[in-house]
């Protein structure tokens, strides 16, 4: 599936092609944009008690809670850069995490801003669940030296819809975070499916050429 967030630009593009080419690929170019549209609808956000977004997800037959917390903290540490511990328990892990969200008109993208969110993990034997939420925006702007920064220290939260952004430019951004929420979910299932990272922190075998 295309990642949501690429709907308006493949409007410009749809707009384009239909004044290149006219009538004859305009049903064609139709169905391809509302195929489109419809997958940008399929996924979204759940809600918690409170009205918070949340991506929320339960995995049962997995590995023993004990390889399970060592694969969830082997997979914390290697994103280090956007994803930090903040405390653990026996068989939890909590971190904040950041994630840049692109914005992109026709082939060029910059990062517009960034999502900030709240990650929990919790393992039992056999089975584990892990959630996202507390989701916030702080958006980006050029500063002298022509880098993306943040323009301000407040976070909007992805609920509520800052005055200063259309509601589309809003729905934009959520998409796109949903799409990274989603691809980082499966990259954090596909860590803990795997003892690949057992077997990294295992000592390494000394190798002696003495005898033979």
């Amino acid at each position: 599936m295309p990642p949501v967030y690429l709907s308006r630009r493949l409007f410009i593009i749809f707009i384009f092609y239909l004044m290149v080419f006219g009538m004859q690929y305009r049903l064609v170019l139709i169905l391809v944009l509302l195929s489109f549209k419809l997958s940008a609808q399929q996924k979204q956000f759940s809600s918690d008690d409170n009205g918070k977004f949340i991506y929320y997800e339960v995995v049962e037959k997995a590995a023993g809670k004990d390889s399970l917390f060592l694969r969830a903290n082997t997979f914390i540490d290697l994103y280090i850069k956007s994803l930090k511990k903040q405390s653990t328990t026996d068989t939890s892990i909590f971190a904040k995490g950041v994630m840049v969200i692109d914005k992109t008109i026709l082939v060029a993208s910059h990062p517009s801003g960034e999502v900030n969110y709240k990650f929990t993990f919790e393992a039992k034997d056999k089975k584990y669940r892990f959630w996202l939420t507390d989701f916030e925006y702080i958006s980006y702007g050029r500063d002298r030296y022509s880098n993306y920064v943040p323009t301000t220290t407040v976070a909007t939260p992805l609920e509520k819809t800052p005055g200063k952004l259309s509601a589309g430019e809003w729905k934009d951004i959520i998409e796109a975070a949903y799409s990274k929420t989603a691809k980082f979910a499966d990259n954090f299932k596909k860590a803990l499916a795997t003892n690949q990272t057992e077997k990294q922190n295992k000592k390494k075998e000394t190798i002696s050429t003495k005898k033979w």
